[in-house]
């Protein structure tokens, strides 16, 4: 269970420095840093269900950037990642007709 801190982009740091403070970080291992990125990716989506038509793109935008960094913890680039999504597509189709399925007859 996490209880302190929060997974922050790599620039962070760097950025509360430029503004006069000195931030307190250390680097998680690679255990907490699976699990950190899980938090994060649910505290992005909680964020994109939240947002206006204005804001949810910034918000699909940092899903996205958790998601690549989920996948490199598990050995997978970008390029790799898409083509899974790609070959899922072409196997089971995407989401763009609409599709809601209510059940079998």
């Amino acid at each position: 269970m996490l209880t302190e801190g929060k997974l922050v982009r790599d620039r962070i740091p760097q950025i509360i420095r430029a503004d006069g403070a000195e931030p307190e970080v250390y680097v998680a291992d690679p255990a907490e840093y699976r699990e950190r990125l899980r938090a994060k990716l649910r505290e992005e989506v909680a964020e994109y269900m939240e947002a206006d038509e204005t804001t949810a793109p910034e918000e699909l935008a940092d899903i996205l950037e958790v998601a690549f960094a989920l996948a490199a913890d598990h050995g997978v680039d970008p390029a790799q990642l898409e083509k899974i999504r790609a070959s899922k597509a072409q196997e089971r189709g995407g989401f763009a007709e609409r599709i809601v399925w209510t059940g079998n007859r």
